[in-house]
């Protein structure tokens, strides 16, 4: 079955916030206005129809004030980099994620951008996103404790190159 995508409007952002928090410890706790900012300032900002899933990413020209998206602009270039994933656990398992990021990919790879980026939880751990990642390519490119966040994190790339 296929997945229909679409670009998240202001209508839909109330109730994807209220999913954006259930995974707080993952994402980062937000609101409103701080949602609303992250979609204005984004490349990438689509959910499915249902809105059970969401994925928010920026180039590396965006004026975007994320730790983890400042590491990426520190060590590499021509990236897209993807700052928020939510699925639903009533969703989970269904290929949401999947075609969030194949949707991506392409709109990345259209626009001349050469690499994917992300980042992963170490501490408090992720392992199911760290299997999503790797088993879709991304490989590991540094790490970083953000103490203030009481985080541990790895950062991750994909080449799009390879993808094409």
């Amino acid at each position: 079955m296929a997945v229909e995508l679409r670009a998240i409007s202001s209508n839909d952002v109330s109730q994807l916030v209220v999913l954006n928090n259930v995974f707080a410890t993952e994402l980062s706790l937000t609101d409103i206005e701080g949602f609303s900012a992250l979609i204005a300032g984004a490349f990438y900002a689509k959910s499915n129809s249902g809105l059970t899933a969401f994925l928010i990413a920026f180039s590396h020209r965006s004026d975007y004030a994320g730790a983890n998206f400042r590491w990426f602009k520190t060590a590499t270039d021509r990236f897209v980099y993807v700052d928020r994933v939510a699925v639903a656990a009533s969703a989970q398992g269904g290929g949401l994620a999947g075609a969030l990021y194949d949707d991506l990919f392409a709109s990345a790879a259209a626009a001349g951008y050469e690499r994917v980026c992300c980042e992963v939880n170490i501490k408090p751990p992720n392992p199911a996103s760290d299997r999503f990642h790797f088993k879709r390519g991304f490989t590991e490119i540094g790490r970083a404790e953000l103490s203030d966040q009481g985080k541990t994190v790895r950062y991750l790339q994909m080449s799009l190159m390879e993808k094409t």
